[in-house]
């Protein structure tokens, strides 16, 4: 697949890419500060005697609006506003480091199980050649050409292939999890 999409699937890629939105996300907050604020009130009152209480004559009420600004003091909200575009900076700087981390991981991890790839095949090659060579001393023996030595030393280096085969098998089974914990991981087929 597209490989920024997999990185985009990594948890911590995806957190900091949250961060950065969120830092950003508080620069507009900090510059709406600039520009007046207008709400909306509403009130209600019952004024008079207890059993008058929620007759029309004893209630009042009032709808009006309310504006706030800040406008002599308009230092702090530039220091607000510095302030969000320091941390959308900050943000923004831990999300490229949370990214070249991931590039390295997933690069790391790809050269690891590609050169285990390429020793597994030569393994493959070795056994291969090991099986073969257990199998002549055997026919020799048989026809009693060579000593009985000869093909235990040819079962032993047939063992040993297979040993080392069964270890790359293991270890590239190692490399392909690091390779899906590298790319994020928890897709499905």
């Amino acid at each position: 697949g597209d490989g920024t999409r997999l990185l985009r699937r990594r948890p911590d890629v995806r957190q900091a890419e949250r961060s950065a939105e969120a830092a950003t996300a508080r620069i507009g907050v900090a510059m709406a500060e600039r520009y007046p604020k207008v709400s909306l009130g509403l009130s209600a009152a019952s004024v008079g005697y207890l059993n008058k209480l929620g007759h029309a004559d004893t209630l009042t009420w009032g709808i009006g609006p309310l504006i706030s600004w800040t406008l002599p003091n308009t230092g702090v909200v530039e220091a607000r506003v510095a302030q969000a575009e320091a941390g959308d900076r900050a943000a923004l700087a831990q999300f490229d480091q949370v990214v070249l981390k991931a590039l390295q991981e997933t690069e790391t991890a790809l050269q690891a199980y590609a050169r285990e790839l390429d020793r597994h095949d030569a393994l493959v090659a070795a056994r291969d050649e090991a099986q073969h060579v257990a199998q002549q001393a055997r026919r020799l023996y048989v026809n009693g050409k060579v000593a009985f030595l000869n093909t235990l030393d040819a079962d032993r280096n047939l063992a040993q292939a297979e040993a080392a085969l069964a270890a790359s098998d293991g270890q590239l089974a190692d490399d392909q999890i690091q390779l899906f914990l590298a790319l994020g991981g928890g897709w499905q087929p």
